[in-house]
């Protein structure tokens, strides 16, 4: 019984170490890493018999110590890594929880249930923190946006997936004039062909399109609903964009929970007649107030584009440059390529 209750703590406190360090390291969010600290100690306090615990292990004639099931030895990435040692934790926590139940039993069951409650919802944030992370880090390269009044009568899915193939890393879809009901077939579809071809897929200004069509995140303009508002609305692991022009903007987007930034106009731009050039010194300066990825937008063609990633933009966004030439695919890939070379 002492070797099983030595076991069984082990796991829990070594998970919960790991945990810990993923929230202090790698997601510096210090709410979750104190949550996991105080768990952590807490439960390490629990038993009265350290020292009989300590005394009665015996890793050596432990029959299960070295087996193994395919698959235990690999993860893939950071969330299953996290997912792993969650599902370890909460295990090891239901054995130490029912063995307590048994009659003078020198642990008290209803700490190790309410830990194990606690470690679901952390558990759960943790991942939303990690998966949203991941789609940040992959707002780089070119960056598509299919607008509906520059299909020319071509279809949108079609497009899109010609833009992924040539090497557009995010598609963002805009549609101001349809009705809802149509967006959001649209919508669905393009998730569908985004997440087979592994590329990001974001929706414009549509928070409600984008919860439905469950895409990747949600980009928002200037008049738009603003950032604190939008983000506890939308899940954790989503990401959310938006557009601005200024440096007091962007930092403050970026503190209101922003995980890119779209800059522009950059040069001069027919989709958007309307729109203030802001320049490349703009860009330079935004790049340099935030951390979070930015990508530019506005009149970003093959040529210029050096120009733009030499300035900062992690992306460009584009419309013209891709939707409006004759072959799509290569279009993009001219474009995409101009991140190698940079």
């Amino acid at each position: 019984m002492l070797r099983l209750i030595d076991a069984n703590l082990n796991r829990t406190l070594e998970g919960l170490r790991l945990l810990e360090d993923v929230a202090r390291f790698l997601l510096n969010n210090a709410e979750l890493s104190e949550q996991l600290k105080a768990l952590r100690h807490q439960l390490g306090e629990q038993s009265s018999l350290k020292g009989r615990l300590l005394l009665a292990r015996d890793s050596a004639a432990d029959v299960g110590a070295f087996a193994e099931v395919p698959g235990e030895m690999e993860r893939k990435d950071l969330p299953s890594l996290v997912i792993a040692n969650a599902k370890r934790v909460e295990e090891s926590l239901r054995v130490l929880e029912e063995f307590a139940k048994l009659p003078q039993g020198p642990l008290e069951a209803a700490v190790f249930k309410k830990a194990r409650f606690a470690l679901y919802e952390i558990e759960q944030e943790l991942v939303g923190r990690l998966l949203r992370r991941q789609k940040r880090e992959r707002i780089a390269g070119l960056y598509v946006i299919i607008d509906a009044e520059a299909l020319g009568g071509r279809e949108e899915i079609e497009l899109a997936r010609q833009a992924i193939e040539g090497g557009a890393k995010a598609i963002q879809l805009r549609d101001k004039h349809r009705d809802k009901g149509t967006i959001l077939a649209t919508a669905t579809k393009l998730r569908e062909l985004c997440s087979r071809l592994e590329a990001l897929f974001i929706v414009n200004d549509y928070l409600d399109i984008a919860l439905a069509s469950d895409a990747d995140g949600l980009h928002l303009g200037q008049r738009d609903l603003p950032i604190s508002a939008a983000r506890p609305l939308l899940p954790l692991d989503k990401i959310l964009g938006c557009s601005t022009s200024s440096v007091e903007k962007a930092v403050e987007a970026q503190a209101d929970g922003a995980d890119y930034i779209a800059v522009g106009a950059i040069y001069p731009t027919p989709s958007k007649a309307d729109s203030r050039v802001v320049g490349l010194n703009a860009l330079r300066q935004i790049r340099e107030a935030i951390s979070i990825p930015i990508v530019a937008i506005g009149g970003i063609d093959e040529e210029n584009a050096p120009d733009v990633i030499a300035a900062g933009a992690d992306s460009i966004a584009v419309i013209g440059a891709v939707l409006g030439a004759e072959d799509v695919k290569k279009a993009a890939s001219k474009l995409a390529a101009r991140f190698e070379v940079n």
